[in-house]
């Protein structure tokens, strides 16, 4: 480690006085650099106070100090740590003044080092006397003897010595393995991975750069009463979890196993790693984007407001105002939103009149045609080409069997009969329409049954549901039959209570038939939201981001690799869990699963396996293809038009030819894998501590070989950016307008003779709209969908990279502009699909081309656009 100092310390590394050598040199040379440095800042502007401060510590001599450490020679008085500079100070730091807008310094260094001490530089170490933090880009030595220029990609915020109590070191571009890695800085890798693997003890601090494990235990808040008591996620057979990143926080007052929260105005503030923060541009876009479109904060308000009006939707004519003409709060709305916003983030909510419109912006499911959401057509399409695209399966026996436990749940299989759906199946036989790969399902059965009757006891009322679809000849599915399941009204041990319901267009049956597939869809938000989306991308993948940080050395090829692909992530993560998947947060509002969301999500997680999360994989495991190894992707898929598999397909394959060629340059043989000792180490981390109640399961790559590793990278760069991308910035796009997604019912199907039914023959719009989700739950589920489905203005897509001195190998570089080259091709083919008539299922009766998975966007609301991470 670092030895710790004192404010006032000035010796640090062995002893020696920092910023002096103490032996005489023969003679010396100087290196001429550049510094970038972005000052303190909220959002997108400068602290001015911080600003004025440090530049008064600069006049007492407390600086900014940057040395050069050699790679090539080895200080045998300091532990074989490579020799030191001279202490540098960025030039003109007291007379260089940044404007009132967050933006970049650039500053001249000169470095004054001993010509036989130095040889070639392979790090820096920083020390930062200010008073306050900045945010160091990168360092660029030019003209370096016998290296040309030398680059250090930092981008990390320096924390006072006195806060952080260690000098930082940073690396320059070249990539090691450990047994690569010059003996000069073998010790300084390991005391940083020391840094931040950190004691395992203690609150953590957001100078702290400390990546750690801890359990979902923070998701409740026992202190404010049993109403929010929530179960604690991970490290229990009964509730297995991945890992979320430690802070340290106090335990609750009335459970102590519970971690305490913090409040809600301070949610910004919650511990992630500072280098994990989102920049200043994001933090400026998110927040503008989650005030104006209601966030937590201003809940209650509008709900009291919805209550004293009208607290429904009498038609879908009167949804659509609220992409036409909006709707506008009253003033004593206003002046309550003023008194509960901090005043800096007013100016991103309320426009220069001062009066907010809550107007949504046209979600393109109904921009060109308000109607076709309803048709049968496109309520299948978008099982292939929609929000949810990876639950559908070929249907393998006919009735659907159940995997729930007979003994608790008696018989839970399928009700559905040859009766059913033969009449639609184009003169096919349930045999023959099987056999030729022409009958799927959507499957929402076991997964709702276990917790419906606990959901049913509360406003929600749903159904466990299974979906019979068939693929016609002209390559459209259209659904045959919906079963909609209840729990035995004797009791769980009597199996299921099961309606089975067909397709019809007109008359009181085609207002059921439109009810049933409303049903089917709140199902497939739920799971959508809960399992899909949160569960198998953001909460999969934060070990992953852990433990990388934590064994793995930003000098390591590895770490290089997958960086780029964790950006932001936990910070998102951080914030979900204060304010969207906590008790009584926005998730458990606005799906049909409520409290109960993550405890269903944990069942969910019993079945995951990481291999399985290989597209290929994923789609022969569900049947929708065929394992085929002279198909172009080794598979072939049932459906040849599943737009999400296609173009899935396409991306997945570029993304393991990239990792393939780059893996492949670092490591020749499969003994440097089983040989790379923090490699090993970072695997053996993910198992046993990130993904710790799995760690015992046969399926986890033994990392032993370059195809291991490959193919572990290749899922984990795929479910971060590519997956993520295809189930989350469509949420706008298809569900921005309730009707088409609803993610809540409020009564059961009308039995006839009931005032419902009576209701649903004479008023069908009236009486849909009062199932599904009500209007304040409406305003609130558009306004969180439009925020996750935006871009931000410093989003980086798949195949680029922040900077272009990311590394200084060659063949990785190529390699890399070989994938962006691939990926801008991919772009294209897409593009083409798209105008293609012959495949219907790409753009479907909504006229809404599949774009979900086009590599490149522009910033907002785009419906296309492959970020490199999980970053909203």
């Amino acid at each position: 480690m670092f030895p710790e100092l004192d404010a006032g310390d000035a010796n640090c590394f062995g002893g020696e006085e920092f910023g002096h050598d103490k032996k005489k040199t023969k003679s010396s040379r100087k290196i001429n650099g550049t510094v970038v440095l972005m000052k303190k800042n909220f959002m997108d502007l400068n602290d001015v106070v911080a600003g004025a401060d440090d530049r008064l510590h600069e006049l007492l001599g407390k600086k900014v100090s940057f040395q050069l450490v050699s790679a090539d020679h080895p200080d045998h008085a300091n532990g074989l740590k490579g020799k030191l500079s001279k202490p540098s100070h960025p030039e003109h730091w007291l007379t260089k003044f940044t404007g009132v807008k967050a933006d970049d310094s650039q500053f001249k260094i000169t470095f004054d080092c001993d010509d036989d001490d130095m040889g070639a530089p392979g790090a820096l170490i920083v020390r930062n006397e200010h008073r306050h933090e900045f945010y160091l880009k990168a360092v660029t030595l030019d003209d370096v003897p016998n290296c040309g220029k030398i680059y250090f990609i930092c981008n990390s915020w320096v924390y006072p010595v006195d806060l952080s109590k260690k000098d930082r070191i940073f690396f320059s571009n070249k990539a090691y393995r450990p047994d690569q890695t010059p003996v000069p800085l073998k010790r300084y890798r390991e005391e940083e991975l020391e840094t931040l693997r950190g004691t395992g003890e203690g609150k953590l601090e957001e100078w702290d750069r400390v990546y750690d494990y801890a359990c979902y235990n923070d998701l409740g808040d026992p202190d404010k009463g049993p109403k929010y008591v929530r179960q604690t996620l991970g490290g229990s057979s009964k509730y297995p979890y991945p890992r979320r990143g430690r802070t340290g926080r106090p335990p609750m007052e009335t459970d102590p196993e519970c971690e305490s929260r913090i409040p809600l105005p301070k949610s910004l503030s919650i511990y992630v790693p500072r280098d994990e923060r989102f920049s200043h541009m994001k933090l400026s876009d998110v927040s503008a984007y989650g005030l104006k479109s209601l966030g937590q904060v201003i809940v209650p308000e509008l709900e009291s407001l919805c209550d004293k009006t009208v607290n429904e939707f009498d038609c879908f004519e009167d949804e659509l105002q609220l992409y036409e003409d909006g709707f506008m709060p009253p003033s004593d709305f206003i002046d309550k939103l003023k008194e509960k916003t901090p005043l800096e983030m007013l100016k991103v909510l309320l426009p220069a009149d001062g009066v907010p419109v809550l107007k949504f912006p046209t979600p393109q499911v109904i921009k060109e045609d308000k109607w076709a959401w309803r048709t049968d057509e496109e309520f299948a399409r978008e099982m292939l080409a929609g929000l949810n695209p990876v639950v559908i399966c070929r249907l393998e026996e006919f009735p659907p069997v159940s995997k729930l436990d007979r003994a608790v749940y008696g018989n839970q299989n399928s009700s559905i009969t040859d009766k059913h759906i033969e009449g639609n199946l184009e003169g096919l036989s349930i045999h023959e329409a099987m056999e030729h790969s022409r009958l799927f399902i959507l499957d929402h059965h076991d997964s709702v049954m276990p917790y419906l009757r606990r959901i049913n006891t509360s406003c929600t009322k749903i159904y466990a549901s299974r979906t019979l679809l068939f693929l016609k000849d002209d390559g459209t599915l259209k659904p045959v039959a919906i079963e909609l399941s209840l729990p035995h009204p004797e009791g769980d041990q009597f199996g299921a209570k099961s309606n089975v319901f067909t397709p019809a267009e007109q008359g009181v049956q085609g207002s059921i038939w439109q009810l049933a597939k409303a049903y089917v869809a709140v199902a497939d938000s739920g799971n959508h939201q809960v399992t899909s989306h949160w569960l198998h991308t953001h909460a999969c993948i934060e070990p992953f981001i852990i433990a990388t940080n934590r064994q793995l050395s930003v000098l390591h090829p590895i770490h290089k690799l997958l960086q780029p692909h964790f950006r932001d992530t936990m910070n998102i993560n951080a914030l979900g869990r204060q304010i969207l998947i906590n008790a009584g947060g926005m998730l458990e509002r606005t799906v049909f699963q409520g409290k109960y969301a993550m405890e269903i999500s944990s069942v969910a997680y019993r079945t995951w396996v990481f291999t399985d999360q290989a597209l290929p994989r994923d789609l022969v495991k569900r049947g929708m293809a065929m394992e085929d190894s002279s198909s172009p992707h080794g598979c072939k898929l049932v459906i040849e038009d599943y737009p999400f598999a296609v173009d899935g397909l396409e991306i997945w394959s570029a993304i393991e030819t990239w990792v393939k060629d780059y893996c492949s340059y670092y490591y020749e043989t499969d003994a440097m894998v089983g040989n790379d000792t923090e490699l090993q180490s970072w695997w053996k981390d993910v198992r046993e501590k990130g993904h710790g109640d799995k760690k015992d399961e046969a399926w986890w790559p033994e990392m032993k070989t370059v195809n291991e590793l490959t193919e572990a990278c290749s899922i984990i760069i795929w479910v971060a950016s590519a997956l993520h991308a295809a189930i989350n910035f469509g949420q706008y796009p298809y569900g921005g307008y309730g009707p088409n997604r609803p993610s809540m019912s409020r009564r059961l199907m009308p039995e006839p003779g009931s005032d419902e039914y009576e209701e649903l023959e004479k008023k069908p719009e009236t009486a849909f709209l009062k199932t599904i989700t009500s209007q304040f739950l409406t305003v609130l589920g558009i306004s969180l969908v439009e925020i996750l489905s935006r871009h931000s203005s410093d989003e980086v897509y798949l195949g680029k990279r922040d900077t272009p001195e990311w590394t200084s190998d060659a063949g990785p570089r190529e390699a890399f502009e070989k994938f962006g080259k691939k990926l801008d091709e991919i772009e294209q083919n897409i593009f083409e699909r798209n105008s293609n008539g012959k495949w219907r299922n790409r753009v479907g009766p909504v006229k809404m081309p599949y774009t979900l998975l086009c590599p490149s966007s522009e910033p907002g609301l785009t419906g296309k656009g492959i970020p490199n991470s999980i970053s909203i």
